[in-house]
């Protein structure tokens, strides 16, 4: 009898979880039509780079309000090498993720890690006056623009159209 007892116990204790559980989900407000995405503000952070860097920091102008930055760093010299290293991401209209990658660090190390590891394709792709190589990866893609004291590169899940479009947007001033 006792073992019934256990079982009956735990069964009926199980249903009162569940009945306030559902309780909690069905009062408690949420809005799932609401964009997950929080957009950030990069002024203050992209200000500061731009004073602290040893190279022109790229930021995008003029692109929709459909672009949401997500997220903003710079780090003078903390990044290998003793490398200077700004990042700023996006969400583009489609909500595939773009990225503005910048350092003054050894190009391949710093391209393979902001790509997660995509290839060199052999692929130009001209921007403006600016031509840019194409990599292509299992995660991201990428378009990269290694000058004398900095390597840029434009990568994430979006499609190089996209990617091309924040390059085309990219002022240093």
């Amino acid at each position: 009898m006792r073992g019934t007892q256990t079982v009956r116990d735990m069964v009926l204790s199980m249903a009162v979880i569940g009945i306030v559980v559902a309780a909690i989900y069905v009062f408690v407000p949420h809005d799932e039509s609401q964009d997950p995405v929080k957009p950030v503000s990069y002024r203050v952070e992209l200000d500061t780079a731009r004073r602290a860097a040893p190279y022109p920091v790229a930021a995008p102008e003029g692109l929709p309000k459909t672009w949401r930055p997500t997220s903003v760093t710079y780090s003078g010299g903390a990044g290998d090498d003793g490398a200077a290293v700004w990042h700023l991401g996006f969400m583009d209209p489609t909500n595939e993720y773009v990225a503005v990658e910048q350092s003054d660090g050894r190009p391949a190390k710093f391209i393979d890690a902001v790509s997660y590891r995509a290839a060199k394709t052999g692929r130009t792709q001209q921007v403006g006056e600016a031509t840019w190589q194409r990599y292509a990866g299992p995660k991201y893609d990428a378009l990269v623009r290694e000058e004398r004291g900095v390597t840029t590169v434009i990568t994430g899940t979006a499609s190089y159209e996209r990617l091309a479009e924040m390059a085309a947007a990219l002022k240093t001033s």
